[in-house]
C-alpha cells in the first residue's frame, strides 16, 4: 500500500550535492515525489511502501553526501500526490531562512584528474568544480544557492555544461558554478599598468616570471594574493620590502606533502588538516632540512603552510622548479585584503609586477583560515575560508543576539535558535577601509540568517569601534560583557561547559572593570558572571599604545616602575641608547600623563623580549612575545626564577624579582634560550601556585579553562596543561574557536544568552 510523507532537512544540505543524492537515493529505493530547496532547508515528499519510506529516513544520515551536515530531519506523515517519479523542483525563496551558508571548498581528486586528463574536455581549465568542491559563499548573492543568485549568473550554459548540469545522475549536478572553457571564466595576465600581456599559456609565461624573480598579484578564491618563488631570497626580501612587512612571517603554497617535507615536519594529524576540504594554512616545525628563503619566516622555527585549493593554484605549482610560492594575502597595512580588480590595481601597482586575473567576481572576500595543531588539537590562529561562517550548534538559545567582537582580529557573531554563525576573520577596526568591510559583511549575514535584532553585544571598552557600529542597527538592547569573561565563556562553549569553572586568562588587551588594562587573570564563574581571584601587577605604560609598539619603552617603565633607583640603572646598561627617553617616561609616570596601568601577559612577555634584546620595536602584533616563545625548550628543563604571590582580596602575582634576576643574566650574558625557557616555566610555576592555593581554601570544582591569546604559546599551553592535570584538574583550551580576540564575539554571545536567563534546550 502507498504511504507517503513529507521532510524537512536542516543543516549544512546547500551546495553540497545533497539534491542529486536525495534524487539517486529514491530512484535507488523506487520512491516518487519531490526534492526543493527553500529558505526552511531542504524539503521532500515522497510516496512509497512504508517499510521502504522508513529505509530511506535511515539512508538518508547514513549516506549523505561528505560535504553536508544534517543537523534536524522532521518527517510527518502526508496524504500521497499520486506521483508516478521523483523529480527535483525550482527552488522557493519566501518565508522565514533556516538555511546555513555554503563553504568554499577545495578542489577534489575527481576535478583534479580530469583537469590533468589532457583528453578531457576541462583539460588545463582553472575553474573547474563540482558539488563535492568549489566556491561557494564568496560568489554568494542572495540565497537559496541557486546560479542565478551568484556571481556565476553572468556566464551562461554551453550545451555540454547544461546537460550535465540537469543530470541528476551526473556528479555536477546542479553545481551552481560549473563551468567549461568554452561558455565560464577566464584567467589573463596584466602588467601593473592593466596592460594585457600576450600569451599563448599564461602559466608556463606566469612560472618564468616567477623564476626571474618577479611578484604577482594572484586572483584566488576569496581575494588577491601576492606570490613569488619562496627560494628566491631576493624575490622575498623585495616582497617585504614593497609591502612593509619586515619581519612578520609569510605563508608559503606548496605543490605536495612530499614537498612540504623538504622543509617542514609533518604529523599525520598535520597532513589529514592539509588535505582537508577546508584546506587552511597549517603552522608547522621547520626540519634540519629547511631551504626555503630566509625572508619567508626568519627567527622563526616554525612555518605556516598550504595546499593548493582552486585549480588555478594547481596550475600555478606544476613547474619543477616552483613547487612552493610565497602566498601571502595582498593587502597594504592596516587595510583590508584586495578582492575587487579594480582596487587591486591601484593599490597593488607598487608591490606587484604582474597581476594574474579572473573575471568570475568575488563577492565575500575571505582570507586564509591558520590553524596549528596542540597537544592533539586544532588551534586556530584565524578561522575564515573554509570554516566560517559555518555554525556552532549550542543548548542555549541565542536567537535575537548579534555580538560584535573587539577591536583586533576582529569577528562578528550571529545567534538564530540553537546556532551561532561566527563571520569570517576580518581584521583590525582602526581604518575606514576596514569598518566598512566589517560592516558590509555584517549586513549580508544578518540578511541571510535574518535574526530579530533583540540584542546587540559590545566589550566593555570604551574606545572600541563597536560602541560606533552598533548605532547603526535598530537593537531592542545593547549589553556590555568585559572582555575576559567573553574569551572565558568562549572556551567554555567551546567544550559544552555550562556549570562554573575556573579560568587562567593569559592575554594582550582587556579593559577591566576597574578601568586598567587586564589580560593576566584567574577568574571564577560560569558565562552568567564571574568573580576575579588573581591577577597580575599592574605596571605603567606611558605613551600607552606607544609601549606596546615598542616593547623596550614597555621595559624601561617596568623596572623603574617596580625597582627605582635600581631600575634606572638596569636600563642604563640594557638600553644606552635610548638614554635621553628616561626622564620623559619617568615624568610621565610621576605626573600620571597619557600613561595607563596594565597587568598583562602580552606586557610583560613584550617587557622581557626587550630586556633580552630579542625584540626592542615591534613591527606587528605579537611580535616581541612571539620571537621570545620561539626560543623556549620544554626540554632543557630549568629551574625557574623567583616570584611573589601575595594575600590581598585577590591573589596578585609579582614577578620584581624575576626581572632582576633576568636582568643580572642578561648583563651575564646567559643563553637567551635558557633565559626564555626559565620565564616561561616561572609563569607556568606561577599560574599552578596560584590555582593550588585558590583549591585549597575552597571547595570548587577542579575544573579549568584556558583562554587569551597568549595561549597560542605552545610552551605555556603544553605545559599547564600537564602540571594542572597532574593535580587533578580537568583542563580545557580552545576547539573550534581562536583562543586570540577572533573567538571573542562567540563568547559575547554566550554571556548575553546567558545574562537574558533562556532555559536550556531540553
Amino acid at each position: 500500500m502507498c504511504q507517503a510523507i513529507n521532510m524537512i532537512v536542516r543543516g549544512r544540505v546547500q551546495g553540497v550535492g545533497f539534491r542529486p543524492f536525495v534524487f539517486q537515493l529514491a530512484e535507488r529505493l523506487h520512491l516518487h515525489g519531490t526534492i526543493q530547496n527553500n529558505m526552511n532547508g531542504v524539503e521532500i515528499h515522497l510516496e512509497g511502501p512504508q517499510a521502504v519510506l522508513e529505509q530511506f529516513v535511515v539512508l538518508l544520515e547514513k549516506e549523505a553526501p561528505r560535504l553536508s551536515r544534517i543537523e534536524e530531519v522532521i518527517v510527518e506523515e502526508a496524504e500521497p500526490r499520486g506521483f508516478d517519479q521523483f523529480s527535483i523542483i525550482e527552488s522557493e525563496r519566501t518565508g522565514a531562512s533556516q538555511l546555513i551558508i555554503p563553504m568554499d571548498v577545495a578542489v577534489c581528486e575527481d576535478c583534479l584528474e580530469e583537469m590533468n586528463n589532457p583528453n578531457d574536455r576541462r583539460y588545463a581549465y582553472p575553474f573547474i568544480n563540482c558539488t563535492q568542491c568549489g566556491p561557494r559563499y564568496t560568489i554568494i548573492k542572495e540565497l537559496p544557492y541557486d546560479r542565478i543568485y551568484t556571481s556565476m549568473a553572468s556566464f551562461a550554459f554551453c550545451e555540454d555544461c547544461e546537460k550535465e548540469y540537469n543530470d541528476p545522475y551526473n556528479r555536477r549536478h546542479h553545481a551552481q558554478p560549473i563551468a567549461c572553457p568554452v561558455c565560464g571564466p577566464r584567467v589573463s595576465l596584466v602588467d601593473c599598468q592593466n596592460q594585457a600581456i600576450a600569451t599563448e599559456d599564461v602559466f608556463t609565461t606566469v612560472n618564468d616570471l616567477l623564476l626571474q624573480g618577479k611578484i604577482i598579484a594572484v586572483k584566488g578564491l576569496g581575494g588577491y594574493h601576492l606570490c613569488c618563488d619562496a627560494r628566491n631570497e631576493v624575490a622575498v626580501a623585495s616582497l617585504r620590502e614593497r609591502k612593509k612587512r619586515p619581519n612578520r612571517p609569510l605563508a608559503v603554497m606548496s605543490q605536495s606533502i612530499e614537498e612540504m617535507k623538504s622543509f617542514a615536519k609533518i604529523s599525520e594529524q598535520e597532513e589529514s588538516l592539509l588535505k582537508s576540504p577546508e584546506a587552511p594554512i597549517v603552522v608547522l616545525q621547520k626540519n634540519s632540512k629547511y631551504n626555503l628563503a630566509d625572508s619567508v619566516a626568519s627567527k622563526m622555527s616554525t612555518i605556516g603552510v598550504m595546499l593548493p585549493y582552486t585549480p588555478l593554484h594547481h596550475l600555478l605549482l606544476q613547474h619543477d622548479e616552483l613547487q612552493t610560492l610565497v602566498m601571502t594575502s595582498a593587502n597594504t597595512s592596516g587595510l583590508p585584503m584586495n578582492y575587487r580588480d579594480d582596487e587591486a590595481l591601484q593599490n597593488l601597482a607598487h608591490i606587484a609586477d604582474y597581476f594574474l586575473v579572473h573575471n568570475r567576481e568575488i563577492l565575500h572576500p575571505v582570507d586564509d583560515s591558520v590553524v596549528q595543531i596542540v597537544e592533539n588539537q586544532k588551534d586556530f590562529f584565524r578561522r575564515s575560508r573554509g570554516y566560517a561562517p559555518d555554525p556552532l550548534t549550542t543548548k542555549k538559545n541565542v536567537d535575537g543576539i548579534i555580538a560584535l567582537g573587539g577591536q583586533q582580529k576582529a569577528t562578528f557573531a550571529i545567534g538564530r535558535g540553537h546556532q551561532v554563525f561566527v563571520g569570517p576573520y576580518i581584521g583590525e577596526l582602526d581604518t575606514i577601509e576596514t569598518i566598512e568591510h566589517y560592516q558590509n559583511e555584517l549586513t549580508h549575514l544578518m540578511k541571510w540568517v535574518a535574526p530579530s535584532l533583540r540584542t546587540a553585544v559590545i566589550d566593555y571598552h570604551p574606545g572600541y569601534q563597536a560602541r560606533q557600529i552598533v548605532k547603526e542597527y535598530d537593537f531592542q538592547e545593547v549589553i556590555e560583557v568585559q572582555h575576559h569573561h567573553a574569551h572565558m565563556a568562549a572556551c567554555m562553549a567551546d567544550n559544552n561547559i555550562e556549570d562554573q569553572t575556573f579560568a587562567i586568562i593569559l592575554d594582550g588587551t582587556g579593559f577591566g572593570l576597574d578601568g586598567h588594562i587586564w589580560g593576566f587573570e584567574i577568574l571564577h564563574g560560569d558565562a552568567r558572571d564571574f568573580t576575579r581571584l588573581a591577577h597580575l601587577t599592574y605596571t605603567p605604560l606611558p605613551g600607552a599604545e606607544k609601549c606596546i609598539r615598542e616593547p623596550w619603552r614597555n621595559a624601561v617603565s617596568m623596572l623603574m616602575h617596580l625597582l627605582g633607583e635600581e631600575g634606572k640603572q638596569y636600563c642604563e646598561a640594557l638600553f644606552p641608547c635610548n638614554r635621553a627617553a628616561f626622564p620623559v617616561l619617568q615624568a610621565m609616570m610621576e605626573k600620571n600623563m597619557n600613561t595607563v596601568y596594565a597587568g598583562t601577559c602580552g606586557r610583560l612577555f613584550d617587557a622581557v623580549s626587550a630586556i633580552t634584546g630579542v625584540c626592542m620595536n615591534a613591527s606587528y602584533d605579537g611580535e616581541a612575545a612571539i620571537l621570545l616563545s620561539e626560543l623556549a625548550d620544554c626540554s632543557l628543563e630549568l629551574k625557574p626564577y623567583s616570584f611573589e604571590i601575595h594575600e590581598q582580596d585577590e591573589l596578585l602575582f609579582d614577578f620584581t624579582q624575576m626581572l632582576k634576576e633576568i636582568v643580572e643574566d642578561v648583563l651575564s650574558q646567559r643563553d637567551v634560550r635558557e633565559i626564555s625557557t626559565a620565564f616561561h616555566e616561572t609563569i607556568v610555576c606561577a599560574i599552578v601556585q596560584a590555582m593550588s592555593r585558590l583549591q585549597s581554601t575552597s571547595d570548587l570544582q577542579k575544573r579549568v579553562v584556558l583562554s587569551g591569546g597568549s595561549f597560542h604559546n605552545r610552551y605555556l599551553i603544553e605545559r599547564l596543561t600537564k602540571t594542572l592535570s597532574e593535580l587533578g584538574f580537568e583542563v580545557y583550551s580552545h576547539r573550534d574557536i581562536p583562543c586570540n580576540d577572533g573567538g571573542l564575539s562567540y563568547g559575547q554571545l554566550m554571556v548575553a544568552s546567558a545574562k537574558r536567563g533562556k532555559e536550556k534546550c531540553v
